[in-house]
């Protein structure tokens, strides 16, 4: 008993302990820095709409991992790990998804190859992924490999997060939330829906300037997005 009143105790045990220790000890292995950016995301939310008047049912996210593993492949200085003072470049992307579960747990599993899938074969690799997730199925390659990570916070109300390392991995990106946002448009301004973007790199693996070239190059991918 506190003055504030009963005091709940939550233990750091379990997958919870395990889920702590790997972001402390990411933290202090990695020199981490993120880069923050917007993009407009008209487009892919038209090309979505579109899929889904043809029958074809994606989500967003979907359809952001086209189009990283479309510029993963252009840079790919970002796909890969670091381990014992050696940045590994394979040339398979095998992308990790970040999936929140019941009881503030979180795993981020594998899509192996992602890179050679279709948009179809991504969807199903990701909602295989998240239902062997919440029925504790995941095999420990898929938990221990991946050579990229995407996390989504895009359902909040959170714009731009500073994404921890999923080490010994070299980046991960956040998506964040889109929201309407006034650009020049001539000589007024028109609303656009922006998302925000936010880009976590290990800057012993790579310096802020191929970092930053990558996240641009992100952006126009979305912006000229084509499914």
């Amino acid at each position: 008993m506190t003055e504030a009143g009963p005091l709940r105790t939550v233990p750091l045990r379990g997958m919870r302990g395990m889920i702590a220790d790997k972001m402390l000890a990411s933290l202090q292995g990695a020199a981490q820095l993120t880069h923050h950016a917007h993009a407009d995301v008209s487009t892919l939310l038209a090309v979505k709409t579109r899929l889904a008047q043809d029958g074809t049912r994606v989500s967003v996210e979907d359809l952001l991992m086209l189009a990283l593993l479309r510029v993963l492949r252009r840079h790919s200085d970002l796909n890969g790990t670091l381990r014992d003072r050696e940045v590994q470049l394979p040339e398979r992307i095998d992308l990790c998804v970040a999936i929140a579960l019941p009881g503030n747990l979180l795993a981020a599993p594998a899509i192996f190859g992602a890179d050679t899938m279709s948009l179809d074969q991504l969807r199903a690799a990701r909602q295989d992924l998240v239902a062997r997730a919440r029925t504790n199925k995941l095999t420990v390659p898929e938990m221990t490999g991946g050579t990229f990570t995407l996390t989504n916070l895009g359902v909040s109300r959170v714009e731009q997060f500073t994404p921890i390392l999923n080490a010994p991995q070299i980046a991960i990106l956040g998506i964040g939330c889109t929201v309407l946002t006034a650009v020049p448009d001539g000589d007024g301004v028109i609303f656009r829906p922006m998302m925000g973007l936010s880009l976590t790199f290990d800057h012993r693996a790579v310096d802020g300037a191929p970092a930053a070239a990558f996240l641009t190059d992100l952006c126009l991918e979305i912006e000229g997005f084509a499914a």
